[in-house]
């Protein structure tokens, strides 16, 4: 590389470092020490080697940069500053209320996929948007920017591991080794060997460098994008706070803005005002998409019993007949969900995620990305695992469909281990999600199609057993909907129930009416958004409610329906499990946590 140009990168870095002392001063608080040491990695990568036209972000051809280490955000919005995105006036907004430069990047920016700054996310999500580029058939690539103290992340492995065996070449990860973590020394320190010997074992290709010196970066960063069938990893060894004496490789200046910023940029050199000229993208296809057609979903008839698990495997398989955008992940238990059948019908829009629930949900949002409508499926009590990852992709605005199957007591025999009895408490909290949870196998059908164009999280919640079709083929079930299977002027409460105890509650309501105790029936399939609606009208005509559900009484369908009717003063009980099970057939599963027939008949006497 010519002497001009390494004094221009070296220059570029050193205004890069000055502007996130700025920013972070500005603000009062930030990670500049962060973004310092990363200055030199991104001022090459943005000059040299990134394709990307920030007047058209949506431009398909454009690669991805994903800072995984999002706390050094200051870094960022100096780059997007550099490369003429935003102004010196807006970078100095940074953290401030109604900015756009948030303390972690989000895509409120236009320029930014994903929110960022629970670690050991970036990676994971860049998977899924490397393998979105070989199903479009594009040469994007993406770079990831990691920390070396995120590297203890076991997501971190997952995605190494994942990236390897699929020989995602259009994938590299930047590490800024810096030795420093928040309360000190990382684990290996400036050891870049071992973490290069980790990334080796999982089939990458990988380099170390010094990551201060232009010369190595550039030629790292072009070895990386000539590398075939493998990802590339750059260990680039680096000093936190980086040319400011104060700050220098020195424990304890993480996360802090800097003392004395005035006297830091004079060390740097003073204020600059370079810019750099990110190259435009060449011209490029439009991405492949697979072809559309008509969509027939499964039907079932009124009195077969079926698995809500079947239908979702069967009209999964239908909506990808209809929809070439629509794509399918799993966590190695395909035969269970039956996510298998899509796989059989479309190979090469499904994804083998493997026993890595953080992946599953990582490589759904990176699909999404870029327009993908992913469905990710495992057991309900697995999701548990990656639940930082769906509250970060409510965070980022990504619109994932995940389904959980074998949730609560009634898959009966397996256990507790397997049972998820707290998939709804912790899918309703995420900003923006919907959760939805059918009774039987045309409403499961029904609802995996009006799915696929949710925006946000959204989650079904699918049964391991057969249970009755009581629905015709066909009928519709809009989101923030309910059924009512029962209801009379004489109800003296209203059952509502949504799931395997939706007919736990019709059996009841029969029950009941042999004695002259006439009670009303809500399917609430959808637990959120809630039909708020129908629960006022049944609070206020019955001023009695009985909710029963397969799952912890704690943030279920239960809270749902209180937060309705609380402030209508109707007298609410709640069943759901309490206990610890333990194994057992369905049947007596529902029993000994009393969500059963007998329970619901027993709860109602009580009530009145």
């Amino acid at each position: 590389m010519p002497e001009r140009d390494l004094q221009y990168l070296a220059e570029l870095a050193a205004q890069l470092r000055v502007d996130s002392v700025r920013a972070a001063a500005a603000a009062g608080s930030g990670h500049p020490t962060s973004s310092m040491s990363a200055a030199d990695l991104m001022a090459v990568l943005f000059a040299c080697h990134l394709r990307y036209d920030f007047a058209d972000p949506g431009n398909p051809a454009n690669d991805h940069l994903i800072f995984s280490k999002g706390h050094a955000s200051p870094l960022l919005y100096s780059l997007y500053k550099a490369a003429g995105a935003i102004d010196d006036e807006e970078l100095l907004t940074f953290r401030k209320r109604g900015s756009r430069l948030e303390g972690h990047p989000t895509p409120r920016l236009p320029w930014v996929d994903v929110a960022t700054g629970s670690l050991g996310q970036g990676l994971p999500v860049g998977v899924g948007v490397a393998l979105a580029a070989r199903m479009e058939r594009l040469p994007y690539r993406v770079w990831v920017l990691c920390g070396d103290s995120e590297l203890a992340e076991g997501s971190i492995w997952e995605a190494a591991e994942h990236a390897g065996d699929e020989g995602l070449a259009n994938l590299t990860v930047i590490v800024d080794v810096n030795r420093l973590g928040q309360r000190g020394p990382t684990r290996h320190g400036w050891d870049t060997g071992a973490y290069a010997r980790r990334f080796g074992a999982f089939g990458w290709h990988t380099i170390e460098i010094d990551g201060h010196d232009p010369g190595q970066i550039d030629f790292a960063l072009s070895d990386a994008s000539n590398t075939r069938r493998r990802p590339t990893v750059i260990l680039a060894k680096t000093r936190k706070g980086e040319g400011v004496l104060e700050v220098e490789n020195r424990e304890g200046a993480h996360g802090k803005a800097l003392k004395d910023p005035d006297t830091a940029v004079e060390q740097l050199g003073g204020v600059r005002d370079l810019r750099v000229e990110v190259h435009v993208p060449d011209e490029a296809p439009a991405p492949f998409r697979f072809e559309d057609g008509p969509l027939e979903l499964p039907a079932y008839k009124v009195g077969e019993a079926v698995a809500t698990r079947t239908a979702y495997g069967e009209a999964l398989a239908a909506l990808g007949a209809a929809r070439g955008d629509v794509v399918a992940l799993d966590g190695e238990v395909g035969d269970s969900t039956k996510t298998e059948l899509f796989a059989e019908a479309f190979p090469e829009r499904f994804f083998q995620m493997y026993i890595a629930e953080q992946q599953l949900v990582a490589a759904a949002v990176g699909l999404q990305v870029r327009g993908w409508r992913p469905y990710a499926a495992t057991f309900a009590a697995f999701l548990t695992r990656a639940y930082d990852f769906i509250r970060m992709a409510g965070v980022s605005g990504a619109s994932i469909r995940l389904v959980g199957s074998h949730a609560g007591v009634a898959i009966g025999e397996d256990g507790p281990s397997q049972m998820g009895l707290e998939d709804l408490a912790m899918m309703r909290p995420v900003h923006g999600s919907t959760v939805l949870y059918p009774c039987d196998a045309n409403q499961a059908a029904a609802l995996v199609a009006e799915m696929a164009d949710l925006e946000g999280v959204s989650y079904l919640r699918t049964t391991r057993g057969a249970t009755p079709v009581i629905y015709e083929p066909g009928e519709r079930f809009p989101v923030g909907g309910s059924r009512v299977l029962r209801r009379s002027a004489e109800d003296r409460a209203t059952i509502v129930a949504a799931g395997v105890t939706v007919h736990e509650a019709l059996a009841a309501a029969d029950e009941l009416a042999e004695a002259d105790v006439p009670v009303g029936v809500i399917d609430l399939y959808s637990i959120k958004p809630v039909d708020a609606a129908a629960l006022a009208e049944a609070a206020t005509t019955t001023g009695n409610l009985i909710t029963v559900e397969d799952h912890r009484p704690e943030g279920g369908l239960g809270d749902a329906v209180l937060e309705a009717v609380s402030e209508l003063g109707p007298r609410v009980v709640q069943l759901g499990v309490t206990g610890l099970p333990a194994s057992a057939t369905p049947e007596e599963q529902l029993a000994d946590a009393r969500i059963d027939r007998r329970a619901i008949v027993a709860a109602v006497k009580r009530l009145l």
